[in-house]
């Protein structure tokens, strides 16, 4: 754990880190309380191997996955620092990574998402119920492809206003930024809501005779709160979302645990429709892969199916059609 704190992970990964260490060494001592008793030389194959079977029985797959990959760095680390023969990992087991296509949202599922957002207007003043924010949020995941980590992170510095619109610093995954540009409409809905923001909170703005919204908070500002005035959390996060799907009466509709990141793969999905380039979707998405972009477009842009419609068997349908 000290050799990744040097790398500066977030401390959501920090503490999954922990989380897949303390859950494996846990099963190969016996229990939690004799994590601290466990030598170098319980790391076996077969000890690991039964540790992950009985993990398996009670943990999805993309679980299992996880706490495989952290094991495997902890064992590549031991091995590099020869305290252990060989990595054992790669004899344990691990469920595949599916070949499904990427889940996003509907047009008509996102307009009653909204629709529901805005039937909270005019109890803005309520603790707990604020639309222009969640409306904000909405929309900065649609048209600008955020996960939810980097929704919590953006700070009010992050924007900058361009002639068309606004350009947003995102510190994402791995600690790598990229910056996503995005048009007027965003930015006048982000401007809503910090307005509205100032009215709720007016010990946190800046003095500033500036009309433009930016202005009146610090650039180090969180650029999206919580019902207390601090960062939004993740759990809040992910819940005024599943809200409005609640609120809709669509909740049955999505996939599940699909909330924030279903709107991210939304806003991928759309800009492969519209035929933009793999390299740029990665860029956008802040992906290392264009593998990993590449899901978006398969099936998804004009290419692929004006070359489908070529196919001459659909003339069958016509002639079946005419036949007496």
């Amino acid at each position: 754990m000290a050799d990744r704190a040097i790398r500066k992970p977030s401390p959501h990964t920090a503490k999954a880190y922990r989380q897949d260490f303390e859950a494996i060494a846990a099963l190969v001592a016996g229990s939690p309380d004799e994590i601290r008793d466990l030598r170098i030389i319980d790391l076996t194959k077969d000890n690991l191997r039964a540790a992950f079977a009985a993990y398996a029985e009670t943990h999805s797959a993309a679980s299992i996955r996880r706490c495989w990959s952290t094991w495997n760095t902890i064992c590549t680390f031991l091995y590099t620092a020869e305290l252990i023969d060989a990595n054992p990992m790669p004899l344990i087991g691990r469920p595949k990574v599916p070949k499904s296509l990427p889940k996003s949202y509907p047009t008509e599922a996102v307009a009653e998402l909204v629709a529901a957002i805005d039937t909270d207007q005019g109890s803005s003043t309520h603790r707990n119920t604020w639309p222009e924010r969640d409306r904000a949020i909405l929309f900065t995941a649609l048209l600008a492809g955020l996960r939810a980590d980097e929704l919590r992170s953006a700070n009010v510095g992050d924007i900058r206003r361009t002639d068309d619109g606004g350009v947003l610093h995102v510190r994402g995954k791995g600690n790598k930024d990229r910056r996503i540009p995005f048009g007027t409409e965003l930015l006048e809905l982000l401007d809503d809501y910090l307005r509205t923001r100032r009215t709720r909170f007016p010990q946190t703005r800046r003095r500033s005779q500036d009309t433009d919204p930016l202005s009146h908070f610090s650039p180090t500002a969180p650029l999206f709160l919580g019902a207390d005035g601090d960062r939004i959390t993740r759990g809040t996060l992910q819940y005024r979302i599943l809200r409005a799907f609640k609120k809709a009466g669509i909740n049955g509709e999505r996939s599940s645990g699909a909330l924030v990141h279903g709107l991210r793969h939304t806003f991928a999905t759309e800009l492969a429709n519209a035929n933009v380039s793999v390299y740029t979707l990665m860029k956008l998405l802040g992906h290392e892969s264009m593998v990993t972009s590449q899901r978006y477009v398969d099936g998804a842009g004009t290419e692929t199916r004006s070359a489908v419609k070529r196919n001459s068997l659909y003339e069958l349908i016509n002639s079946d059609a005419q036949s007496p």
